[in-house]
């Protein structure tokens, strides 16, 4: 037994949640404060840290419990009688009536760090809460871990294989890994979309997962998704909408604004976690991966969404492709203008294409970068700057 347990004992290294800093000013600034993310990604963990930080008496509230949900069968009375403490009521989205409750005690009682709101789920996918609390609440979404937060503990290339999710990163063995990977999905990606609304079978959603995974890096089709399951395409959009909305997929939208040319207008699709793409195309071995013609959309998700995650929220973010050819893989404003155009490249010797510098005229990009795996960062002849990922994590820093 003592073999055993030690084969599938995590380890004891701790992470530390960048967001954490922005969670503590929105608690000393609004009355509530919302933590909402995909499943098992740290939620409750970190709001259980955060407590102790707020420094008020707090009461803490899981409503997958039904002794909980017992409490707030008459919510109001509850909710008044410990109206002094600092409440945290975790899977919010289980009782979405709470909403128009909580706005009202808001209202009555304007003081700071009055609820702490925890959901797998996004405010526009609880369906009529996206705007009852607007004002009265911050939402910050907690991801799967970063490369930026976890760097001084794991290699970029391990993070990439495994992606973020901390049960993840802390299995010691292989094999605990991909149990974790398979009950995950199972058991917490198949019970919360058809919570949302995608009520098919089984062996159905199995198949929608595993053709997504044929379209990740790529322009997604709805019609050729409709076909190939046997619905409409306003179900796959309804079935994409509650993959996005639990915080599994990325669609990255195509740049248009002011542009005479020709381009393509349909979203790319990602799933945000790499390690869930891995285990859903069954690429979990290094070995497996490398040597996959899914290599280089995986890598390309991946850098995508590890720079998405180093920014604060006033940036955007789209591709950008016409049908001449011209594109970059990422263009982002920066909060304060600056347009910045990216092409990722799994090569640590990359090639830039043609339709890379036709891009950066079209938008009238302010800097142009190359992003690499690893090896040294240095600057082209024209002024295209070629950096490994790591590298370009801390340059990010210095645009906003």
């Amino acid at each position: 037994m003592e073999n055993l347990n030690s084969h599938f004992k995590t380890s004891m290294m701790e992470f530390k949640r960048k967001v954490a800093f922005q969670i503590l000013a929105d608690l000393s600034s609004f009355p509530s404060v919302g933590i909402i993310g995909s499943r098992q990604v740290g939620k409750t963990t970190l709001a259980k840290e955060l407590q102790e930080e707020i420094g008020a008496e707090s009461i803490y509230l899981d409503l997958e419990l039904d002794s909980d949900r017992i409490r707030l069968q008459d919510a109001e009375s509850y909710l008044k009688l410990h109206e002094s403490k600092c409440i945290i009521i975790d899977e919010i989205q289980r009782m979405p009536q709470l909403f128009s409750l909580l706005r009202v005690l808001i209202d009555q009682d304007r003081r700071t760090a009055r609820f702490v709101l925890l959901g797998s789920a996004s405010p526009e996918l609880i369906c009529g809460t996206s705007e009852t609390l607007a004002g009265r609440i911050a939402y910050t979404e907690l991801s799967p871990l970063t490369f930026g937060e976890i760097s001084t503990e794991i290699p970029l290339e391990e993070h990439w294989l495994k992606g973020g999710y901390p049960e993840v990163l802390k299995a010691t063995v292989d094999t605990h890994r991909q149990r974790w990977m398979k009950n995950y999905v199972q058991t917490y990606i198949f019970r919360d979309l058809r919570e949302w609304g995608i009520n098919i079978s089984t062996e159905l959603l199995q198949k929608l997962l595993e053709m997504l995974t044929t379209v990740h890096g790529n322009i997604l089709s709805m019609s050729g998704l409709a076909r190939s399951l046997g619905v409409s395409s306003p179900t796959i959009a309804r079935y994409l909408d509650v993959l996005e909305g639990s915080f599994l997929i990325r669609r990255l939208q195509p740049y248009s604004v002011n542009i005479s040319k020709r381009l393509v207008k349909s979203p790319k699709f990602y799933f945000r976690d790499s390690g869930i793409f891995h285990y859903l195309s069954n690429l979990q071995k290094p070995e497996t991966l490398l040597g996959h013609i899914f290599v280089g959309a995986s890598w390309e998700g991946y850098a995508i969404e590890q720079i998405i995650r180093q920014v604060s929220g006033d940036w955007q973010f789209f591709f950008y492709r016409t049908h001449a050819g011209a594109g970059c893989d990422l263009f982002t404003v920066s909060s304060e203008g600056k347009r910045i155009c990216i092409e990722i490249k799994r090569s640590n010797s990359p090639t830039v294409s043609k339709g890379f510098y036709e891009s950066i005229k079209d938008l009238r990009a302010d800097e142009s970068f190359v992003i690499i795996p690893s090896g040294e960062s240095y600057t082209k002849a024209d002024e295209i700057r070629v950096m490994n990922l790591p590298d370009f994590l801390i340059e990010l820093t210095s645009f906003y």
